[in-house]
């Protein structure tokens, strides 16, 4: 029998309405699994294991009558540190934030609890979510358990380790340049960045998203279900709609006949190494084998677009960072003080031309997606790299030469998923990004199942090292 902290969320519930077990032996069964793998892993904050149980006792009474409470009653599930949960203190990855009780659940926190869930624990991330990486000034250094050595990339950090080591079904992260989808390829589970708006969040920015990390696009369709519900707190949030998330298996036929862009160079930033190349390949060729249409793409981003979001970027953190008192300040990661101070010299000019690019970076995505139903491509360049490093280039000014395959998608305000491909030959995951039309969020998850279906059998998910392992180089 598969162990309980291993079920889905979908199988989990099946479970509690046969009465097989229990929403609280669930919960133990994960908090168990958590407590041989976090002191290697370090993926999670507020871990409360009472409070968790309480929750879940809560959730058994409820099946026990027969009522429960909602589609997600009884299920443990994460959230990222920056979701606000009421009376619970938001550092945002950084040892620079006052940490003051939130005084209200954001959006998606809300609407887990409404749908029932057992919130088991925050996940760590990076300082204010500007690394691709788990290193933080306020938690612990967050590991890859593929490969502890690895970073699970960032910013939702935690979030990714969580889910491949295990630590139940659910977990939600938030994604404004590839926070989800990065740590998602790099540790080879799932997740969906939905078209702007369709989760609402607060607070809301340009291209930010909020989304389900999990190891099966069909569990990610379930939380799709509950997180899309509409919030009158976010301004940019999309007219509710009752979309039909449980359509999702449309078998491998779901591709015949699909125009499908295959995008192989992002045109800025890192080249992209041979063995994700051809792990991509690999993906394009089952496609096309299932009836998909496939169509190489030229590359659309360029580098200029690259380097005026990371210049404008810069500026905001700048501003921001001035705003504390020195002390504060001296906190925050050197890696991203350095980053933020480099747009000392900027003038007005510089910043309104570095804003620009946002905007001709969503005309080029969408143009250049305009011929195509789907566009498939690597999540990143490169594997996981380092956990000790900030970024793949360890660079403070040149620090987002990774995300060119997934930034365009966040200004485009276009749903993309990151679904797991291959390995390296060092047994890293690799990611393969699913592009969709704007809007077209559960057409993306449907083709990003039939993927699933297509790829065959996975390896064994990681499992806890011996206790004899102590530490990691």
């Amino acid at each position: 029998m598969t162990p309980l902290h291993e079920l889905s969320a979908t199988a989990l519930l099946e479970g509690y309405r046969r009465r097989e077990f229990s929403p609280v032996e669930a919960t133990r069964a994960v908090l168990g699994h958590v407590e041989r793998w976090e002191r290697h892993l370090c993926a999670l904050y507020l871990l409360r294991p009472e409070r968790a149980l309480e929750q879940a006792r809560a959730s058994e009474a409820r099946w026990l009558r027969g009522e429960p409470l909602g589609p997600l009653d009884g299920v443990p599930l994460t959230l990222k540190d920056n979701i606000a949960t009421a009376g619970d203190p938001l550092p945002l990855g950084t040892a620079a934030t006052d940490l003051l009780p939130a005084t209200a659940d954001a959006p998606p926190a809300a609407r887990v609890r409404e749908a029932g869930a057992v919130l088991l624990a925050k996940t760590t991330m990076p300082d204010y979510g500007m690394l691709s990486s788990g290193l933080s000034s306020f938690h612990a250094l967050a590991r890859n358990p593929w490969d502890l050595r690895k970073t699970p990339g960032g910013s939702s950090a935690g979030a990714g380790a969580a889910a491949a080591a295990g630590y139940g079904p659910l977990h939600v992260g938030t994604d404004i340049g590839g926070s989800l989808r990065l740590p998602a390829g790099w540790c080879g589970i799932f997740t969906l960045k939905p078209s702007l708006g369709r989760i609402p969040i607060d607070p809301p920015y340009i291209g930010r998203a909020a989304g389900p990390m999990t190891r099966t696009v069909a569990d990610a369709a379930l939380a799709m279900s509950v997180l899309s519900r509409p919030d009158a707190r976010d301004s940019m949030s999309l007219p509710w709609q009752d979309i039909a998330w449980s359509d999702l298996d449309r078998g491998a036929q779901r591709l015949a006949g699909l125009r499908i862009g295959l995008l192989l160079e992002a045109g800025c930033g890192l080249a992209v190494s041979p063995e994700v190349r051809a792990a991509v390949e690999h993906a394009a060729r089952l496609f096309e084998r299932a009836g998909a249409r496939i169509a190489p793409m030229a590359p659309f981003m360029t580098q200029g677009m690259l380097d005026g979001m990371d210049h404008f970027w810069r500026m905001r953190s700048r501003v921001d960072m001035a705003m504390l008192p020195a002390q504060r300040r001296a906190k925050v990661l050197p890696y991203i003080r350095q980053w933020a101070d480099s747009a000392a010299g900027m003038d007005g000019e510089a910043v309104f031309r570095a804003f620009h690019q946002f905007h001709l970076t969503r005309v080029a995505t969408v143009e250049a997606c305009r011929p195509f139903d789907y566009v498939i491509s690597p999540v990143s360049p490169v594997p996981a790299f380092d956990a000790r490093l900030p970024s793949p280039t360890n660079d403070p000014l040149r620090p987002l030469e990774h995300i060119g395959f997934t930034v365009p998608y966040n200004m485009s305000e276009q749903p993309a998923a990151s679904v797991h491909c291959g390995f390296t030959a060092e047994g890293l995951p690799i990611g393969l990004q699913i592009a969709g039309q704007r809007f077209d969020d559960l057409g993306v998850l449907q083709v990003a199942r039939a993927f699933e279906l297509l790829r065959g059998p996975q390896r064994p998910w990681p499992q806890p090292p011996s206790e004899a392992l102590d530490h990691v180089d």
